[in-house]
């Protein structure tokens, strides 16, 4: 008899499973602007401006230039943008280089508490690109970034974090996912199609992280190739192709191959009711995640008690497991591993102004003070540390005078308990691009700001 229970059971568990994509393509399928709170719609809008500051700025590194020409030279003659750049190409490239763009100086924002995606490459960037060319309003737009960032979310926390820890760099994995939502949303796809569009972009997830290792460009390309591989998907699906129901928690699916231990429940816990685009956090600094809390105990400490770089003898950063696992980088070979290294931060913004993104650079990577401050700095885990992507942090200078000063933390300006003003976010927003034409990016960011307003988003110049 017990038996018989147990097998009934394992029996309506694995439907449920089996119908995760169903209920999350039929949510976002539904999901109507009307039904958005308001305060979700401007949280939404933060990202799109941010996006597309990051855009403009990456466009210009010569990584991002590559990705750029790439997808200039393939691309049928389009209409949708490559921020920054005269370039206009079709919207799977505009997907391919503006979500390389996003991420080519690690200013795009994320999530707090993270579930390892990036909203703006993922969300955002896919929404502009046939905004433009298919004529669309803000409200369509909105709506769309909204929906796949309520289906996004959920993917990545049923993770529980478990994606890196296994070699995956987790924004390539599940952003397909979060992009195919979007253009699902922008072509008009029914439920049907929209869960075909997650079974195809579940096949198309990649994303190595054998670059915080030994380096190399491609971390910035698998945002790029999400995008353009979550477009793919949707088209596809819009045209007939099919994928797996079970492409989430299936026997082979994304929680069973990707991840280890993920949580089933978590893909549609409180949908429809709890917002995750509330949860959006937007970086101060041109650096990884996991830095942003400890440039800014540095930055305190160097303002309470008049300190600069010099007066510094060494650097000791107690915080969470992906810091230690990850980041715990003392001698980095490039730009991208001087980005994701914590210490190497921290010694720049002992030195320099981490608010100026332009201050990470290769006389930076090669500055001797800097390097060797780095390379004698200690990170352990702190005990008290709540989990793998607690963002809480120790940071000790120890003084050449043998002083030793300590700061404690876990939140900067921009995360959801101290966000940015939109003040904050224009200054933000002109930094990254005015260097070119200050009214002209005065008047985009006016009217990003308030992109509900506006009927058709190819009107607007990202030519930056």
């Amino acid at each position: 008899m017990e038996q018989g229970h147990q097998a009934g059971k394992a029996q309506v568990e694995a439907v449920a499973a089996q119908a995760a994509s169903r209920r999350l393509a039929e949510y976002a399928v539904g999901l109507t602007y009307d039904r958005i709170p308001p305060e979700v719609v401007e949280r939404a809008k933060d990202c799109v401006i941010d996006t597309v500051g990051a855009c403009v700025f990456g466009s210009q590194l010569p990584w991002t230039q590559t990705v750029i020409e790439y997808s200039r030279r393939n691309s049928a003659p389009g209409e949708c943008s490559v921020f920054g750049t005269l370039v206009k190409v079709r919207a799977p490239f505009a997907c391919l280089s503006n979500g390389a763009s996003v991420h080519a100086f690690e200013l795009d924002c994320l999530c707090e508490p993270s579930v390892g995606i990036h909203p703006s490459a993922a969300l955002a960037v896919p929404g502009l690109a046939p905004a433009q060319g298919r004529k669309m309003s803000g409200k369509a737009l909105l709506s769309a970034i909204v929906a796949g960032y309520e289906v996004l979310y959920r993917i990545g926390d049923s993770a529980k974090h478990s994606i890196e820890k296994n070699g995956f760099h987790s924004p390539g994995v599940v952003g397909p996912f979060g992009t195919a939502i979007v253009i699902g949303r922008m072509f008009s796809i029914d439920a049907k199609q929209m869960a075909n569009a997650l079974g195809i972009a579940g096949s198309t997830s990649a994303g190595l992280m054998e670059f915080s290792r030994t380096g190399g460009m491609v971390k910035r390309l698998h945002l790029g190739r999400a995008a353009e591989a979550g477009f793919m998907a949707a088209v596809l699906a819009r045209d007939g192709y099919t994928g797996p129901e079970g492409v989430l928690d299936g026997k082979f699916g994304f929680l069973n191959v990707f991840c280890n231990g993920g949580d089933t429940a978590r893909l549609t816990k409180d949908l429809g009711s709890v917002w995750h685009v509330m949860k959006t956090k937007i970086k101060r600094y041109s650096c990884h995640s996991t830095a942003q809390v400890p440039v800014t105990l540095a930055l305190d400490l160097m303002e309470k008690h008049r300190i600069s770089g010099d007066d510094v003898a060494g650097i000791a950063i107690a915080a969470g497991e992906k810091t230690v696992t990850q980041h715990a980088i003392n001698e980095p070979r490039d730009l991208t591993m001087m980005q994701y290294s914590v210490p190497f931060c921290v010694a720049t913004a002992l030195y320099k102004d981490p608010l100026d993104p332009r201050v990470f650079s290769e006389a930076t990577l090669n500055d001797p003070k800097i390097r060797a401050l780095c390379k004698s700095a200690q990170v352990e885990l702190l005990k008290s540390s709540p989990g793998y992507q607690s963002s809480a942090c120790r940071l000790t200078l120890t003084m050449k005078n043998g002083k030793a000063l300590t700061a404690e933390g876990h939140d900067f300006k921009g995360t959801p308990t101290m966000p940015l003003t939109r003040e904050e976010l224009r200054d933000k927003f002109l930094k990254l691009t005015a260097h070119r034409d200050r009214a002209k990016a005065e008047r985009l960011f006016s009217q990003l700001a308030e992109a509900e307003k506006v009927k058709d988003f190819s009107t607007l110049d990202f030519a930056l």
